[in-house]
C-alpha cells in the first residue's frame, strides 16, 4: 500500500529574519558614525505554494536583500528562513546543490547576467551540467526552455552570443536559464527595469504565463506598484528593512492603509498628460540607513506621526484581511 504524504501548504516561512551589514570600518566608528546597516530587520511572513508575492518599496528599502536571503545567497544575521520545512541556515553541501535546483533567480540586468563569451547554448548548458543532466538530454531541454519563454525559432539562437540578441530576447534567455531545472520557487528581481517600455509587456506576460503553467511559487521584487499589481496576487510593502503592510494586492491598491503605502499608490503615474499629481503626502528623502529614526523607521516622513511613533516600534498587526505596522491601527 502506497502512502501519499501531503506537502505542507507553506513553502517558504520567514521568522524575524535579519541581515545586517558592517560598513565604514574603524574610521567611521572613530568619527562616531554607526557602522551597521540593517538591510533586513525582523521580517516575518509566509509564502504558500503557488502564490505570487510582490516585494514593493523604494530603492534601499531592503527588498533585494530579502530576496538574497530567500535564495541563500546571504546568510541571516538573525532569525530563520525555512524552505519546505528545512531551515536554510542548516543547508550545506549536497543539500545546498539540491536547493539550488529548486529555487532560482531571474536577474534584473540581462546584459550583466550572462557571460558575454558564452554562446546561448553554453549559457543554458551550464546549469544542466552542474545538476548532472546527461549530455544527450541537454539540447532537447534547452530548446524546450526557450520555447517555454516564447523565444521564436529557438534553434537559430543557440550559437549566437549575448551581444547578438536584443534586450527582450536576452531577458527571455535569462528567464529560460532560471527555469531550465524546473524549480519550484523563483525570485524575480525587477526583471523588466532594464528593458524598453515597448518590450516590457511581452516579458511580463511570459512571466505570468510560465508561473501559471508550471504552478511556480514566485517573489517579484519591484518599486513599481503598477507592475506588481499586474503579476502578483499579494504584496508586501517594505521600508528601511521592515514590513509596513502585507495583504492582497488589489486591497492595497484600492485602499492603502499605511501612510507609506498611501504615498506609493499616490506616486503611480497617471496615463493622462493633462492630469497632474497632488504633492505626495510624505516628507522628501529617506534617512541614512546607518542611523534610522527611533521607534517607527518611517516617522520622520510620516504626516500622521505622533509621540508614540518615536518611542515604540510598531509591529505588524491584523487590520481586516491584512497586516499593518502602524500605531494608527
Amino acid at each position: 500500500m502506497n502512502i501519499v504524504t501531503k506537502k505542507p501548504e507553506v513553502l517558504v516561512s520567514v521568522h524575524e529574519a535579519r541581515l545586517h551589514y558592517q560598513v565604514g570600518g574603524a574610521f567611521a566608528a572613530m568619527r562616531g558614525k554607526s557602522t551597521v546597516v540593517k538591510a533586513v530587520d525582523g521580517v516575518t511572513f509566509d509564502i504558500r505554494r503557488g502564490e505570487s508575492v510582490g516585494l514593493l518599496g523604494e530603492s534601499g528599502c531592503g527588498k533585494t536583500s530579502m530576496g538574497r536571503l530567500l535564495l541563500k545567497l546571504e546568510d541571516t544575521t538573525g532569525g530563520s528562513i525555512h524552505f519546505d520545512g528545512e531551515e536554510l541556515g542548516e543547508v550545506r553541501r549536497h543539500r545546498l546543490k539540491k536547493f539550488r535546483s529548486r529555487a532560482q533567480l531571474i536577474f534584473q540586468n540581462p546584459f550583466d547576467a550572462i557571460n558575454p563569451r558564452f554562446t546561448i547554448r553554453a549559457t543554458l548548458s551550464e546549469p544542466l551540467e552542474n545538476a548532472g543532466i546527461p549530455r544527450s538530454e541537454r539540447e532537447d531541454r534547452i530548446v524546450k526552455a526557450l520555447e517555454l519563454v516564447r523565444l521564436p525559432e529557438p534553434e537559430q539562437f543557440l550559437d549566437r552570443y549575448p551581444h547578438q540578441l536584443s534586450g527582450g530576447q536576452l531577458q527571455r534567455v535569462v528567464m529560460a536559464r532560471a527555469l531550465i531545472l524546473q524549480p519550484e520557487f523563483v525570485v524575480a528581481d525587477e526583471p523588466v527595469s532594464m528593458l524598453d517600455v515597448s518590450v516590457r509587456a511581452g516579458v511580463l506576460n511570459v512571466f505570468r504565463d510560465v508561473r501559471d503553467r508550471l504552478g511556480l511559487t514566485a517573489i517579484y521584487i519591484s518599486h513599481d506598484l503598477a507592475l506588481v499589481r499586474y503579476v502578483c496576487e499579494r504584496t508586501i510593502v517594505m521600508y528601511l528593512g521592515r514590513i509596513m503592510e502585507d495583504g492582497s494586492t488589489e486591497d492595497i491598491v484600492r485602499e492603502p492603509l499605511h501612510p507609506y503605502t498611501k504615498a506609493l499608490v499616490a506616486a503611480v503615474p497617471v496615463p493622462n498628460p493633462d492630469q497632474s499629481h497632488d504633492p505626495l503626502p510624505i516628507g522628501r528623502g529617506a534617512p541614512d540607513p546607518r542611523n534610522p529614526p527611533s521607534g517607527c523607521v518611517f516617522r520622520d516622513r510620516c504626516p500622521s506621526a505622533h509621540a508614540r511613533c518615536a518611542s515604540e516600534v510598531p509591529e505588524p498587526r491584523p487590520v481586516g484581511s491584512r497586516l499593518v505596522a502602524c500605531h494608527l491601527f
